[in-house]
């Protein structure tokens, strides 16, 4: 996968991005600031021009929008030879521009003889709707606004407005901001991310996402600088850009809000207002800049608060501090009280028990048989002294005096909100929660829940589940473990001890055997012991760098 990936993002293979928006005479947003973002993102940008204006850093003094002609022949031309895997698009002008983008994005998603289109290149649309200008300046009219709703909003893969602008597209004030989102996706776009810029009351810079695969408040401490302008163009974007290098918009929306952050970091002083916003390639490496997402609206078990230190920094070290948990190292995960003690015996020091009960998890305390596994394994551990985590029956597991459990996204998701409460407070109490995850959004999901450890899997193809993800490879896994804030933990087809090794290496703190440990784990685990100890030696050593970029963890037929 790192392979195909890399392949595309050289040379000729550079995703393309069409940024159809405005020029800003003082260089601060706009075309101006989507270049600077897609440099920073390193996809290839064309700038399309569908409005001029006459600005500096304090006022807007001319708005003109180019003729829709003009605005048709630079899509041509493009067409013709830089088909887009995405177009996002800012100031527009007018809403006969808005008319023939909506055409040329009918063109290019169903084929057309015009050019070298077709099926093969159906762009993404990413709509920045920029309706007034951080100085006050008013961009867009009832007749550009209908014409957003019409065209443009049944088209959108992703739509970004701040708080403003989603009541202006909506005409209304009314409702809470994840209503006001709904509504926009009723309206027809696919996925919604409200940005939060323009909320300068919130110490967290809280941007609420409601697309196909996650939906909650995504946030990192505030940036607090008055040098703001090109803030929305560089967070739209990025978001273009991560979907261009094959991101599905959840996980896009991560890395558009760790690009815009950085951005605003680097924002400079020019002129006599607010400065323009500088994004920069670093964002993708630097673990202050992961945010959290939390699993509902209310953040009720998601969030304590503001990180230690300052909340005026922008991005605190103490937001990225690991926890102090033990780093698991080889992890064996059984499925039976007779495999725990045999695991045990062989001198394993973590273990999880995985028991995949046929009775809904609501029934599970009337399941004698489970509680008498789970209690005999706990026993069994705690005589050994031992961590032992409980998969899936986190409540039974507390009940029997459990201190760790694992749960997957999806059971995190089931949760309610008082037993959300409950497992927060075991938390605080003592307990160690483990915490799987897939995908970018779900590790800013897990981050949020200050675990003890994040499992990033699939590393390698694995039998033991049907799930939709492609193997997250050992690229995948040096970037969680270099950006997460818990000690991550490889897990998913890691078949023979050379596989935990290659894991150990990559500064992973743990790595999760299942089918290898076979029929007998006194036999084969002193293997994988070595092999853990020989990974872990190695990435002392070394201490390699990561690759610059994650890779997508979803297939493209996915990414919506």
């Amino acid at each position: 996968m790192s392979d195909r990936t890399n392949d595309r993002m050289t040379g000729m293979h550079l995703p393309i991005v069409w940024s159809v928006a405005g020029l800003d005479s003082g260089g601060g947003a706009g075309l101006s600031a989507d270049q600077r973002a897609a440099d920073a993102c390193e996809v290839h940008l064309c700038p399309v021009a569908a409005a001029v204006t006459a600005q500096n850093s304090v006022v807007v003094t001319h708005v003109e929008a180019v003729a829709p002609a003009v605005l048709d022949a630079q899509l041509a031309a493009l067409a013709n030879d830089l088909p887009p895997a995405v177009i996002k698009t800012g100031l527009l002008g007018s809403a006969d521009n808005v008319r023939v983008l909506a055409r040329w994005i009918d063109r290019l998603r169903e084929g057309s003889p015009h050019a070298a289109v077709s099926q093969l290149h159906a762009p993404a649309l990413v709509i920045d709707p920029v309706l007034r200008a951080s100085t006050g300046a008013a961009f867009a009219d009832e007749a550009l606004l209908a014409a957003y709703r019409e065209h443009l909003l049944p088209r959108a893969t992703v739509i970004t407005p701040n708080r403003s602008e989603a009541s202006a597209l909506l005409g209304t004030t009314q409702g809470s901001v994840p209503e006001q989102a709904a509504a926009l996706r009723a309206l027809g776009a696919q996925a919604v991310c409200i940005t939060g810029g323009d909320d300068a009351h919130s110490e967290l810079a809280l941007d609420w996402l409601d697309a196909p695969h996650a939906r909650g408040w995504l946030y990192l401490p505030r940036v607090r600088t008055p040098h703001h302008h090109g803030t929305g163009c560089t967070f739209a974007s990025a978001l273009a850009a991560a979907m261009a290098r094959g991101f599905v918009s959840a996980d896009a929306a991560v890395l558009a809000k760790m690009a815009t952050t950085r951005a605003l970091q680097r924002a400079v002083a020019l002129g006599r207002g607010a400065g323009p916003v500088q994004a920069a390639p670093d964002f993708v490496l630097d673990p202050r800049l992961l945010p959290r997402l939390s699993l509902d609206a209310s953040m009720d078990a998601s969030m304590d608060g503001l990180p230690d230190g300052s909340p005026n920094d922008g991005a605190a070290v103490s937001w990225a501090t690991p926890s102090a948990a033990t780093p698991p190292g080889l992890y064996a995960i059984v499925d039976s009280v007779e495999r725990v003690r045999a695991v045990l015996r062989a001198g394993i020091t973590t273990v999880q028990l995985r028991i995949k009960a046929a009775q809904a998890h609501a029934h599970a305390h009337e399941d004698a048989g489970l509680r008498e596994t789970i209690a005999a394994a706990i026993a069994a551990a705690r005589e050994a002294g031992v961590r032992l985590y409980i998969n899936d029956h986190w409540a039974l597991a507390l009940e029997l005096g459990a201190d760790a459990v694992h749960l997957g996204q999806e059971d995190l998701l089931a949760l309610t909100s008082a037993e959300r409460a409950r497992l927060r407070a075991a938390q605080r109490a003592g307990l160690h929660l483990g915490i799987s995850s897939h995908s970018l959004w779900e590790l800013c999901r897990a981050a949020a829940l200050q675990p003890s450890y994040i499992a990033c899997g699939p590393v390698w193809p694995t039998t033991t589940k049907a799930m939709p993800w492609h193997p997250q490879g050992l690229h995948n896994l040096a970037w969680w473990a270099r950006m997460a804030p818990a000690p991550v933990v490889a897990i998913g087809g890691i078949l023979a001890p050379d596989q935990l090794r290659e894991a150990a290496a990559t500064g992973a703190a743990g790595g999760c055997v299942v089918r290898g440990l076979g029929e007998s784990p006194q036999a084969t685990l002193p293997a994988w012991h070595d092999a853990w100890r020989a990974g872990t030696a190695a990435f002392d050593a070394t201490r390699l760098p990561t690759a610059r970029w994650p890779m997508p963890s979803l297939p493209p037929s996915l990414a919506a």
